[in-house]
């Protein structure tokens, strides 16, 4: 069985690493397709001792663009890896237009595709992201989904059949990862356990509006009065709040550089709850016990503010939905047990015996 996977943004390349040791335990060889999209591999050097993230077989050098031009250069070049390599099973990952582009250029080759992350949902529905979730479950033959909710969202869309609820890699990543976690960055600030709160923001319809910056930073302000403020500022966060002269709003929070994902799980595991409008961040605060407040209209990871744990809110009651009292029990298990990898590749596993007639 030979089994191609493609990956496009630093996401994506951790969740296939998790997958490759599995597969690479059951004796099945795994073609590693790079498209270039984010070409990062500027990550912890213990992802790659852990994980052995290795380079891909194939970078296809899309480098950036607009969404169409993008698409169709990695559809372009995706094929012409395809039809030279012709795998039994082609994995794409998450939402991105690497995605989406895999998942076409397979399904009209008629190859099966396999969609690790199915079956999340988000509105707006004309967000380039669910657009491409949607289409990539379509043709998908295989859907991995890393919740209940997950498998609920396809159900309630017709799609029953290949479906399997397997948890989150992310988490099996978190777990894998959760005794080298550093707290360098914690001693160094001076921080005290559950006394603060950690805030990251970096989400375009969060920081490019002027108006709706300065009101979500007069709102992290207020916090800053009842609780400390550990803030570290993403590089286009920064840019938009000198641009846009809202330096002062700044004052009385803790305001660092970026921190690598080590330090910044330490944070997570210390502080007393985190308010982001990161995807990943929203999920590594529940793996971590602690609670999140998503500074998004919507999330893809709604089962977290269906049990109560998260909340969302927006620039106007920011301030009010942070600081106010949680009552809610800590939901166990909705991503699962901690051995996605090893569900998903069992499952590809059985159903490459079953289309082979092997027993």
């Amino acid at each position: 069985m030979r089994v191609l996977s493609l990956v496009g943004a630093r996401p994506q390349i951790i969740k296939e690493a998790m997958l490759h040791r599995e597969f690479k335990e059951k004796g099945i060889e795994e073609i590693l397709v790079h498209s270039g999209q984010h070409y990062d591999y500027n990550m912890s050097s213990v992802f790659f001792e852990i994980l052995e993230i290795r380079q891909p077989h194939y970078n296809l050098n899309v480098g950036s663009g607009t969404h169409g031009e993008m698409t169709g250069k990695i559809m372009i070049e995706f094929e012409k890896v395809l039809l030279s390599e012709k795998p039994d099973l082609v994995l794409v990952y998450g939402d991105t237009n690497t995605t989406l582009s895999g998942a076409l250029v397979a399904a009209k080759l008629k190859i099966p595709v396999a969609h690790v992350e199915a079956g999340l949902r988000q509105h707006p529905k004309d967000m380039p992201e669910e657009i491409n979730r949607i289409v990539t479950d379509r043709v998908s033959q295989l859907l991995f989904c890393p919740s209940k909710l997950a498998v609920r969202n396809l159900e309630r869309e017709g799609i029953t059949e290949g479906v399997y609820f397997v948890g989150d890699v992310m988490y099996d990543l978190f777990l894998k990862m959760e005794d080298r976690f550093r707290y360098d960055v914690f001693e160094k600030l001076g921080l005290k356990e559950n006394e603060f709160v950690l805030v990251t923001l970096h989400r375009d319809f969060n920081v490019d509006d002027p108006v709706k910056l300065r009101k979500i930073l007069e709102q992290l302000k207020r916090v800053s009065r009842e609780k400390k403020v550990v803030f570290p500022i993403h590089p286009r966060t920064k840019n938009r709040v000198k641009e846009f002269g809202l330096e002062n709003l700044l004052e009385g929070m803790v305001v660092i550089d970026p921190v690598d994902y080590l330090n910044l799980m330490g944070l997570v595991k210390r502080c007393w709850k985190v308010v982001t409008d990161s995807g990943g961040l929203q999920k590594e605060a529940y793996f971590a016990g602690k609670r999140a407040i998503v500074v998004m209209p919507d999330t893809g990871w709604r089962e977290l503010v269906e049990a109560g744990w998260n909340k969302l809110a927006s620039e106007e009651n920011l301030f009010d939905v942070t600081m106010e009292e949680d009552r809610s029990e800590y939901p166990s298990g909705l991503y699962g047990d901690g051995n996605a990898a090893g569900k998903i590749v069992e499952v590809i596993e059985e159903w490459f015996r079953s289309l082979r007639g092997i027993h």
